[in-house]
């Protein structure tokens, strides 16, 4: 194997073990400069680089920056955990819902019960936005789950017992929330039915909600209405209030609307709500652009390759975005974010200074932060900590075009549980791209795995799952008919494409150890990680109908080529040392804007 050279070496900077309490930096990027025996042994290589590298160059007061876990802002409040532990079994689908036994039920509202009176003194406080999320988890229980997943007979005890009592702790919003009627809890109460919110953009959710905690759904408009209302919700006061919202409205609203399983308008209207909140989307003259949607809250058991894909395919101009977040809840793990920074490169580009990466001759990709992309909607990280679940969010933010191209457009998102494959497509036409993929992917994330199937693997969609669109002319999904659009599913089997079956290589919300595989694998090292890497940029390809990839084989060669001459190794640093360059250069003229 021939030694892979970064053509501009810099020096690493001393190893120290000093500690500050400064505001963290970014670290100087390693760049490798790799003799013949060095690339004997890269993992050894890349590891001593890294960790040589980070101490100096974090300062992460006293956290571990190769954690995923310590991204977590330090500012956010925690969530109550007895009770977040309770939303993690009721607030989710009417079949995945798993009913409280008598004692946690009891736990639980007598922790709400104490919190709400000041007298939770060995726990953190249960939020507004914990309230409004369970409350309206046990309403919709109640009034449409099917019986298995209604309320236990242990929790119907424990809401008998507590429930005189929280009617007078509790603030009028949430009582709201638990008993929107005044019938549900046994007891007449008129503080349910004559709630109307406190101002016109919490009237408009109170509105929304009673159709929501019923069970119903909401149309196009009166979500957008909604979420324009409410966002960016700004510092939330003691009485838990933010922009004249409350947060246990808003967050029952998004809890709710996830338990009733969005209709189409409900996620399009999530999806393109603050599409023009920075202006004129920027338009990138590439010939190829794919947009990557990872899950937000990254991968917390295993290898996340996204990242060195896009270096894989920028070799042979098939350009890639990828946009995500540094910390998200639920899982909080490994993200591109994360990787980058530690690698020190500027995660905070705007969308037209992303445009001028993808538009250079030596990087061809780059990374844009829900922070800069979307702050409305990027506010509301707390809320979704203490919610839990997943909102409908988690689903849109997959689908988005923070930069456009001047040629063909294709999105690649992943997806877990079964259904949502479709409504991601649905969204990738809206989207008017030329294609769209969604990948069954380990963690719900959308890299396809080398690993064999196992024969004890569970029902429904198999991991490795694909199914997508594919536009035989130039025109954009929305332009075109049915007969002008390919339409592909199918369960991708590494072995029928020459690979060894492996398991994926596991990380463990380890970043370093993301980073270490990913760059051990762009040095040529075969193995797993090197493995993941080819299959994902050429099957990637070969689906989307990118030039060149007709031939499976053949694409998965030019990956293999990009990989083993070099090149994707170098394009990675070149985004590393341009990312900071471009935050430095003037600003764009209004050429290149939609």
């Amino acid at each position: 194997m021939k030694s892979l050279l970064y053509p501009h070496p810099l020096s690493l900077p001393s190893f120290s073990s000093s500690i500050s309490t400064a505001k963290p930096r970014h670290l100087t990027p390693p760049f490798l400069k790799l003799d013949s025996s060095a690339v004997k042994t890269p993992a050894l290589t890349v590891r001593a680089a890294l960790d040589s590298a980070t101490v100096n160059g974090f300062s992460f007061d006293t956290r571990n920056p190769t954690l995923s876990s310590s991204y977590r802002t330090s500012s956010l409040p925690k969530p109550n955990p007895t009770v977040l532990e309770a939303q993690t079994r009721v607030c989710t689908g009417p079949t995945q819902t798993k009913p409280l036994g008598e004692d946690q039920a009891f736990k639980v509202l007598d922790t709400i019960l104490r919190s709400a009176t000041g007298e939770l003194k060995d726990e953190e406080p249960v939020s507004r936005a914990q309230l409004g999320a369970f409350f309206a988890a046990m309403t919709i229980r109640a009034n449409c789950f099917p019986e298995a997943t209604q309320w236990s007979e242990g929790e119907s005890r424990a809401m008998n017992k507590y429930w005189p009592l929280l009617v007078r702790a509790l603030p009028p919003d949430v009582v709201f929330i638990a008993d929107p009627e005044g019938s549900l809890m046994g007891i007449g109460s008129s503080i349910g039915p004559q709630f109307v919110g406190n101002g016109t953009s919490e009237m408009r959710l109170v509105g929304a909600l009673r159709e929501v905690l019923a069970g119903g759904h909401l149309g196009f408009e009166e979500v957008q209405g909604c979420l324009r209302d409410v966002v960016p919700l700004k510092s939330t006061t003691e009485e838990g209030t933010a922009t004249g919202v409350s947060e246990s409205l808003l967050s029952a609203l998004l809890i709710g609307q996830r338990m009733n399983r969005e209709t189409d308008r409900e996620l399009k209207a999530y999806c393109l709500a603050f599409d023009d909140e920075l202006g004129e989307t920027p338009i990138a003259d590439v010939k190829s652009l794919t947009h990557y949607g990872e899950p937000y809250d990254g991968n917390t058991r295993f290898f996340r390759s996204t990242l060195f894909v896009a270096a894989v395919r920028s070799c042979y101009a098939e350009s890639s975005v990828l946009h995500g977040a540094e910390w998200m809840p639920p899982k909080g793990g490994v993200t591109e974010e994360q990787m980058l920074k530690f690698m020190g490169a500027d995660t905070s580009l705007t969308p037209s200074q992303a445009k001028v990466l993808l538009e250079d001759e030596g990087v061809g990709f780059a990374y844009i932060s829900h922070r800069e992309a979307r702050p409305s909607l990027y506010s509301l990280v707390k809320l979704r900590e203490h919610i839990k679940k997943r909102p409908p969010l988690a689903t849109s933010e997959k689908v988005q075009q923070f930069v456009k191209a001047r040629g063909k457009e294709a999105i690649v998102t992943g997806f877990y549980h079964e259904g949502y494959e479709d409504s991601l497509l649905m969204l990738m036409k809206r989207r008017g791209v030329h294609s769209g993929l969604v990948v069954k992917g380990e963690e719900g994330a959308l890299s396809m795995t080398t690993r064999s199937r196992s024969v004890n693997s569970s029902k429904g969609i198999p991991v490795n799952y694909c199914s997508g669109f594919r536009s035989l002319s130039m025109a954009s999904a929305c332009e075109i008919d049915g007969v002008s659009r390919q339409s592909f599913n199918l369960e991708v089997n590494a072995v029928d494409y020459g690979f060894e079956p492996t398991d994926t290589p596991r990380t463990d919300r380890s970043v370093l150890k993301n980073i270490e595989l990913g760059l051990t694998a762009l040095h040529g090292q075969k193995g797993p990680a090197y493995d993941r890497i080819v299959l994902n940029a050429g099957m990637v390809d070969h689906l989307l109908g990118c030039d060149g990839a007709e031939d499976i084989s053949v694409a998965l060669d030019r990956a293999r080529e990009a990989i083993d001459s070099g090149k994707a190794l170098e394009r990675l640093w070149n985004y590393v040392k341009v990312s900071k360059q471009v935050r430095h250069r003037p600003a764009m003229s209004e050429e290149g804007l939609v």
